[in-house]
């Protein structure tokens, strides 16, 4: 498909190390150093290298060779971060399991990646599966191991996968993504380069199968740093959480934004929070909105920086924009910024008359190998282009809708959540914006409903700081006109006692969707507050 190239932002040339290769290397520099934290103890460079050796030979004696599948079916631990490492220097792909998952969910993804061999910590899940069950070997004891032998350890080939992730697919099945070494070597070399420092000491937060889990762990641990696991129990907790950073010394964080403002708002009143030593906050996964909380907590914290990620499970990480200045001058809705190395971006125009705006296509190292068993799909979304200035002949369309200028990109809306309203179109994440501006409400979303016995209408739904104080929704309907447009000031404010998140921890719009739905249903009067 024919592009206009002046439409186009480029990362500059790149040309990463092998991941596997970064890892090995610091085992040999820093073999004392410790790379891993759990609940369960630490485990240094070499004792970790010693770990993951058990497993390469176990890997081999199940029949697992260069590009196997393996499926992951563990929790979060140093167990996980083990198997993830020593699935990824065997050459072999990995597959995640959230084992919260519903069983017919992980059934499927099990069959449909055809993995051959599945770890387990304890006791092997019952998913009706032909893979070898294999229990991930026990931890070596404390104390600097005798060097394992490397030569299980697979040569560097740019385009094998390292893992297979699965996100939500319009079948009501999750699909698969493969993703390959070019891609992610290129994403954990990023990371370490462009952190304040190599070797930061980092939180595992992300779910497994959540992609940012890999920026995580490969990016601490090609780095050269310390990787500590954040405790089940407090994901959902963010005072507890804000007491386990502070005690564990973290200093850099990856975070969707709907974790990273409860995190303000308990830093607020938390004395824990004073002891924080973060240098470095990643927001991922969702619209980063800088809420007057989150310019106060980072205000009180100026040592430490907020960086916008943006990319896609097909893509991993294509762009950032890290926030300078005074936060009191930050954005309220951040631009997802400029691409990374190796990175070209590139926007399919909607509509003539505004040349900047359209469909943000990806080329370059970010691209992913596509779908599992998709060739329909990987038609539609992974498209022949160009080529382009920089010799790119293939691109991922995003459904992002962008505006795209010579100092980046900034994110406006989901092509298939893009809405209008009376021949209106309106940015939902600027009506969520503006009321998250207000001082009573914590969290916002907007939907559209509509009805048999109703038209198409704007809705929002808040959460409030204070559940003692009852919020007056004439107040803030009145100050929201203040700033947008009739057409999108929303009918009602419903108020949610809290959001349903996902696994990964972003916001679950489609449940909130539901929910408002059936408020309106119940009690269609559209001024009311539930």
């Amino acid at each position: 498909m024919p592009l206009d190239e002046s439409r186009s932002l480029w990362g500059g040339q790149a040309d990463p190390d092998c991941l596997t290769d970064r890892i090995m290397s610091n085992v040999d520099r820093f073999p004392d150093r410790v790379a891993v934290v759990d609940d369960q103890g630490e485990l240094t460079y070499a004792e970790l290298l010693a770990w993951v050796a058990d497993i390469g030979a176990q890997l081999r004696a199940h029949g697992a060779t260069t590009g196997s599948r393996v499926a992951i079916a563990c929790h979060r631990s140093a167990e996980a971060v083990a198997a993830l490492v020593g699935v990824t220097l065997a050459g072999c792909t990995y597959v995640p399991l959230d084992m919260e998952y519903p069983r017919k969910r992980l059934e499927h993804m099990l069959a449909d990646s055809r993995a051959r061999v599945m770890l387990y910590p304890e006791t092997a899940p019952d998913l009706g599966s032909d893979a070898a069950a294999v229990r991930i070997p026990a931890r070596p004891g404390a104390g600097t191991p005798s060097p394992p032998d490397r030569s299980w350890v697979a040569e560097h080939d740019p385009d094998l996968a390292i893992y297979v992730i699965y996100t939500s697919g319009s079948t009501g099945w999750p699909k698969g993504v493969e993703l390959q070494h070019s891609c992610l070597d290129n994403v954990a070399q990023w990371q370490a380069d462009v952190s304040p420092a190599p070797d930061l000491r980092t939180a595992q937060f992300a779910p497994l199968n959540f992609d940012v889990s890999f920026q995580e762990i490969f990016g601490t641990l090609v780095g050269g740093g310390t990787l500590c696991v954040v405790p089940e129990r407090l994901r959902r907790d963010p005072v507890g959480l804000l007491a386990w950073l502070a005690a564990q010394r973290i200093q850099r964080l990856f975070l969707p934004f709907v974790a990273l403002q409860m995190l303000a708002e308990a830093a607020a009143f938390t004395p824990d929070a004073d002891d924080l030593v973060l240098v470095e906050v990643n927001v991922a996964g969702e619209q980063l909105v800088c809420s007057d909380v989150v310019r106060q907590f980072f205000a009180r914290r100026p040592d430490s920086r907020l960086v916008n990620h943006y990319g896609q499970s097909e893509s991993a990480m294509v762009s950032y924009h890290i926030l300078t200045g005074a936060p009191a001058s930050w954005p309220m809705l951040p631009p997802i910024g400029v691409p990374l190395p190796g990175c070209e971006l590139l926007v399919d125009v909607l509509e003539p008359d505004d040349g900047d705006v359209g469909e943000l296509l990806v080329a370059g190292l970010p691209v992913s190998l596509g779908y599992l068993g998709q060739p329909e799909l990987n038609a539609r979304r992974y498209v022949d282009i160009g080529p382009t200035a920089h010799g790119h002949t293939r691109a991922f369309r995003t459904g992002d809708l962008v505006r795209m200028s010579e100092s980046g990109v900034r994110f406006l809306n989901r092509l298939d959540d893009d809405i209008k309203l009376r021949g209106i179109r309106i940015n939902l994440a600027e009506v969520e914006a503006q009321l998250m501006a207000l001082p009573d409400i914590a969290a916002a979303v907007c939907v559209v409903t509509s009805g048999d016995d109703r038209p198409r209408a704007l809705h929002a739904a808040v959460t409030v700081r204070n559940p003692e104080q009852p919020l007056v929704e004439v107040e803030v309907l009145r100050r929201l006109r203040e700033t947008l447009p009739a057409v999108a000031t929303p009918l009602s404010i419903l108020v949610f006692d809290t959001f349903p998140r996902t696994p990964s921890g972003k916001l679950d719009r489609d449940a909130v969707g539901k929910e408002v739905e059936r408020l309106l249903t119940t009690d269609p009067t559209p001024s009311m507050v539930t």
